[in-house]
């Protein structure tokens, strides 16, 4: 099982760096996987789709479409994209600290 490593962070992920035991997240390890998605300074509007990503996983066990993402956070796809350049499924989902989306998010 692979380890991720990033100053005090240490966490088991799979082999694309997703997270192994989603309930240890917390801000100090999205902090550290956004260092892996080339950001690596998480704004308020990362924060926002962050948060939101973590709380519809939390309630309903998978990632939300993108379609209910960016309705839900007001933010156009184009706009995700910047904020996360690997795409919702790939950077801010793994940043959100959840399991491997199996479908589109």
């Amino acid at each position: 099982m692979p380890t991720f490593e990033h100053g005090t962070v240490k966490i088991d992920v799979d082999e694309d760096g997703f997270m192994d035991n989603p309930e240890e997240w917390n801000d100090d390890i999205a902090v550290a996987l956004a260092t892996t998605e080339g950001v690596d300074n998480l704004t308020e509007e990362h924060w926002k789709l962050v948060h939101y990503l973590r709380d519809y996983y939390l309630k309903f066990g998978i990632a939300p479409m993108i379609r209910k993402l960016c309705k839900e956070t007001g933010f156009p796809l184009k706009k995700v994209y910047e904020l996360f350049p690997s795409g919702p499924a790939k950077g801010a989902c793994k940043v959100a600290g959840l399991s491997k989306p199996t479908g589109c998010v």
